[in-house]
């Protein structure tokens, strides 16, 4: 495999064709291997627009909804990114090459020690991976950006309290396809606006909130 070249291919005919126009996203794209971010097995299908397993049923995202999710936060160099879900650590990646300090948080710990090797192996000193549980996380208001990269059956405002004022939450909702990938923006004044981006479908968050039951 030529990696530049397949590289090249994934940006400009994958992520810039479903509408990521933001060239820092596109550069930030291209210049992370990410045949080095997927299992050895799958390296011949790293630059392929699709979902890559990772065992225990997670996997890494695809390159096109990569691209949207960091064009969604309009990132901007300095600004501070709270991941939850590091996965294998590509986005985490692109994220540091976007010039913003990472904490990535991971449940498994297997994932997190093999996505922290990755990082450290190219040069992404700008991020940092432990193995946390999201959902019983505390955090402080302290960062411009919130990224969820599992889905949260219901919306739990907990993710968006983590965002000082100007910051951004992405994140995606429901049970099963179609899911709503949404965008939450916390005022200068505190409140939050949530706008809606699109339809995808990922998998789910372990442990997030369930959505209530009703019984007759």
């Amino acid at each position: 495999m030529n990696a530049q070249a397949a590289r090249l291919q994934m940006v400009e005919q994958q992520v810039r064709a479903w509408a990521v126009l933001d060239p820092r996203v596109l550069a930030a794209m291209g210049s992370v291997p990410r045949e080095s971010y997927v299992p050895s097995a799958y390296a011949q299908a790293a630059y392929a627009d699709a979902p890559i397993p990772l065992g225990g049923g997670h996997s890494v995202l695809s390159p096109s909804l990569d691209g949207r999710i960091l064009q969604a936060l309009s990132l901007k160099p300095g600004e501070s990114v709270l991941e939850v879900g590091t996965g294998s650590g590509f986005l985490s990646a692109c994220l540091s090459a976007m010039g913003v300090s990472v904490r990535s948080v991971e449940i498994e710990p297997e994932l997190a020690r093999a996505a922290a090797d990755r990082l450290k192996a190219d040069g992404r000193h700008s991020v940092t991976v432990e193995v946390a549980d999201a959902t019983t996380l505390e955090c402080a208001a302290a960062y411009d950006a919130v990224l969820v990269s599992a889905a949260l059956p219901v919306y739990d405002t907990r993710y968006q309290q983590w965002l000082r004022p100007g910051g951004r939450l992405f994140a995606v909702v429901g049970r099963r396809a179609p899911m709503e990938a949404v965008l939450v923006t916390r005022a200068p004044t505190g409140e939050f606006q949530r706008e809606s981006l699109f339809e995808t479908q990922i998998e789910p968050l372990l442990h997030a909130t369930a959505p209530s039951t009703f019984r007759f």
